[in-house]
């Protein structure tokens, strides 16, 4: 994956916003026991230091956005507001001998940014592989390869970008990120939500084995919670790889927050009892942003768009951020065109994006499923379960109202738009239901397939949260063998359901197709688990229906 390299020298400088200092009760919250078991010895004498690995994000055709984490001194742990201003700097090379420097430059990382240092690199050349580090007080970094987006209009073969969602600390090993960054193959990997998990030790799937503890081990609520918990997953060596091996793409979803958040609360938030939701909504979000390699084009959300030459444009989504609260019982109809998931700033910006898209594909990074799902005949032993881990009550309402079904309105919207417009090519990026499936998404489910399919949709598992066969606490398969036909049965815009297996997907596009290759992980508790090829669906130009393939790329 080489490409032409235009020579370029640039210096840039980032000055960090002003945080305020938080102080952490607790010196040892990087990790579950003392300080010294929780990094090297090395650095426990020796800083500054960097525990936290490199990463890049959100590649542009001319650059790209650098972070990286420096503990400066042993006690300026995450969330520890300890720890005196520190001067890093940064350094770009088209080698990862770095004899051929292209960008360089410095800044100061601070207890108001928690330590975390962002650069947003300019004057890079499209379509090229870079190698960058960081620097502070005469220690390197872990060298790390990046990846510039194609020129706008450039005319691109194909692309290939890891996806993932949902990785739940306690439940297991990252073993899906070191499988992606071992590939070497990705322009850039999308994770499209739930990076992190707020909960308490214990207290969130893990099929009652909690395989590595949190940090901290309550519930995340302020600021310093937040903090010391992306720092507890960005010590994960498989997370670290993949981030060292191509850019980053992330959207939030609920977790990064709290479970169902929605724009005025969260299920998993006690007003009162845990403060105010809009106090612990700004710490994720500002945690997040700190922590992660995502420029946010629009001030404390994730929605922006990236283009790809003239083969994708990706358009990514923050449906927690302007949604109405769930409709449950009581409380709202699923049909009410006056509540919304996207907010209508947001939809406008997207049909709009949608239809002026000159790329061959429109990609949609999204973070719960559009594609409608209908729970069918299930027996009471699976109906409850499946209840479970999408958040219902084990009777009542049957679908997902945290969905985009419990918004049915915004999707009548985009679909009649895409209809409308004749905007083909649209391919939905799904995460967050802990399973793996292949849809057409109708426009109409009740008359499908007679009527039409607007766009299609592949839903990635989980990295490690518990799925069905989890909840259950039966052995892999075992749910899925008996659900899975159920549910298409009831849903014939459905190709393939996996509800048991944890894994990844690596979507690989060309003009003529985008295929989804769905990868399934041992055993998630196993650091080495292995990983292997489960199925493959793609699309193909100009159909708007997804069919099975029966090899990977």
């Amino acid at each position: 994956m080489t490409s032409r390299y235009r020579s370029t020298e640039s210096l840039n400088t980032l000055t960090p916003r002003r945080r305020t200092v938080v102080k952490a009760a607790a010196a040892t919250a990087v990790l579950a026991g003392p300080l010294a078991a929780a990094i090297p010895a090395k650095a426990a004498t020796d800083a500054p230091a960097f525990l936290h690995g490199v990463a890049s994000g959100d590649p542009l055709p001319d650059g790209v956005l650098l972070w990286t984490r420096v503990t400066p001194t042993p006690e300026a742990i995450p969330g520890s507001g300890l720890g005196p201003d520190t001067e890093v700097s940064w350094t770009v090379a088209t080698d990862k001998a770095f004899t051929n420097v292209v960008a360089k430059g410095s800044t100061k990382a601070t207890a108001a940014s928690d330590h975390t240092v962002k650069a947003d690199i300019r004057g890079l050349a499209p379509a090229t592989d870079y190698w960058f580090r960081f620097s502070a007080g005469g220690t390197d970094s872990p060298a790390a390869r990046t990846r510039t987006a194609p020129a706008t209009d450039a005319a691109v073969t194909n692309l290939r970008f890891g996806v993932v969602s949902c990785a739940n600390w306690e439940a297991g090993y990252f073993s899906a990120y070191r499988h992606l960054a071992a590939r070497g193959d990705l322009d850039a990997w999308l994770h499209l939500g739930d990076y992190i998990y707020e909960y308490g030790t214990g207290e969130y799937g893990t099929r009652d084995t909690v395989v590595r503890q949190h940090a901290p081990a309550h519930e995340i609520l302020t600021l310093a919670d937040y903090r010391t918990r992306h720092g507890r997953y960005k010590t994960d060596p498989d997370l670290q790889a993949l981030h060292a091996t191509a850019p980053c793409v992330a959207i939030w979803d609920d977790h990064e927050i709290a479970n169902d958040a929605w724009s005025g609360g969260a299920e998993n938030h006690t007003e009162g009892a845990e403060g105010s939701y809009a106090a612990r909504q700004a710490a994720a979000k500002q945690a997040y942003f700190e922590w992660m390699p995502v420029r946010p084009a629009i001030a404390g959300t994730t929605y922006r768009r990236l283009r790809f030459g003239k083969l994708v444009d990706l358009s990514l989504l923050d449906l927690r951020s302007f949604r109405s609260q769930q409709a449950s019982v009581g409380n709202g109809d699923v049909d009410d065109p006056e509540r919304t998931l996207t907010g209508r700033a947001q939809l406008d910006w997207l049909k709009a994006g949608l239809k002026s898209s000159d790329t061959a594909w429109r990609l949609v990074g999204n973070s719960v499923m559009i594609s409608p799902f209908a729970i069918g005949s299930l027996s009471a032993e699976l109906l409850k379960p499946l209840a479970e881990l999408l958040g219902l009550p084990k009777e009542g309402l049957a679908l997902n109202t945290d969905q985009w079904d419990g918004y049915t309105d915004d999707r009548r919207e985009l679909l009649a738009h895409l209809r409308s417009n004749a905007i083909r090519n649209t391919v939905f990026l799904t995460g967050d239901i802990h399973m793996a499936w292949a849809n057409d998404v109708p426009v109409n489910a009740g008359t499908y397939p007679l009527s039409a399919s607007a766009a299609t949709e592949f839903v990635v598992t989980s990295v490690t949260s518990d799925n069905l066969d989890d909840i259950v606490k039966v052995p892999e398969g075992t749910v899925s063998a008996l659900a899975s036909p159920i549910i298409k049965a009831a849903n014939r815009h459905v190709h393939w359901v996996d509800t048991d297996r944890h894994g990844f997907g690596v979507l690989d596009i060309t003009a003529d197709r985008a295929q989804m290759d769905y990868y399934v992980l041992s055993d998630r508790t196993k650091a080495d688990a292995t990983a292997s090829w489960a199925r493959s669906y793609r699309t193909r130009n100009g159909t708007q229906k997804v069919e099975r393939t029966y090899d990977p790329v």
